[in-house]
């Protein structure tokens, strides 16, 4: 697909855009999002382990009536994970005679993974749409050209994509669109997080500049964003502040990947 205006006046439309919904602040989804998460337990190292060696393939756990309450029912005949609860009481602080809650002891309670129940399907955040045309192709082209491998695989532990300097491995299986997003957040990894830049600004700084790229690209050639961009970097704590202090490194690696998927051609 073709891009008939300037890198300079694309990426500046995108960062405005970008801005504008980080100033706005968390949107539906991202809000039920989180509600949802925190209805979640932390659980302790100890239980973490008790659920991987009872079901390695665990990807989110709650009790049976946390999974009710969540809209969600446990399916018939599926077998609990065991982990240990803290039993608390009240007692007597023995330096300050206050009482106060401790733990006096643990029971065996029963938890289940999501994938052992079924019915109303958990929030999310809002996902890339649209026509990517042939922009995959070109990106792959782009990567190769860089001396970046890019792999597709089936299970990456959750993540969608990740960067591993010098190779990316992708979610394989997913749309289109929602791949050549994932894609250039990876590559701006790898043009922006390498070396000398490695550590700047820690990882909300680096997953922010990555996402920002990648909404700039996917919006130039014609992708519809929602606010797939905004909701995972304010997940990480980012906003339009912390973008407009990254802007010389996002238009960076924007300028080289639009540039990529023009063959080299773009206008500065």
């Amino acid at each position: 697909m073709e891009l008939k205006q300037s890198n300079k006046d694309v990426i500046a439309e995108g960062i405005k855009a970008l801005s504008a919904q980080l100033e706005a602040g968390n949107s539906q989804a991202m809000t039920a999002y989180l509600g949802t998460m925190a209805r979640f337990h932390n659980y302790s190292f100890g239980n973490v382990m008790a659920i991987a060696m009872q079901r390695p393939d665990a990807v989110r756990v709650a009790g049976f009536h946390t999974w009710k309450d969540l809209g969600r029912n446990v399916k018939k005949g599926e077998k609990a994970i065991r982990i240990l609860a803290p039993m608390i009481g009240k007692g007597t602080d023995p330096d300050t005679g206050e009482d106060s809650a401790r733990v006096y002891g643990f029971r065996s309670v029963c938890v289940f993974d999501l994938s052992q129940t079924e019915g109303k399907d958990l929030p999310s955040f809002a996902k890339v749409s649209g026509q990517a045309g042939d922009t995959l192709a070109k990106l792959l082209k782009f990567a190769d050209d860089s001396s970046i491998i890019v792999e597709f695989a089936d299970d990456l532990g959750g993540a969608e994509g990740v960067s591993l300097n010098g190779k990316i491995k992708i979610l394989a299986g997913k749309p289109e669109a929602e791949s050549v997003a994932v894609l250039v957040h990876e590559l701006a990894h790898e043009l922006l997080h390498k070396q000398d830049r490695k550590n700047t600004g820690g990882q909300n700084r680096r997953e922010l500049e990555a996402e920002s790229v990648a909404f700039i690209v996917g919006s130039a050639i014609g992708l519809d964003m929602n606010t797939a961009s905004a909701d995972y970097i304010r997940l990480y704590n980012g906003n339009a502040e912390a973008l407009t202090e990254s802007l010389d490194a996002i238009s960076r690696a924007a300028k080289l990947i639009l540039a990529g998927i023009e063959g080299g051609n773009r206008e500065n």
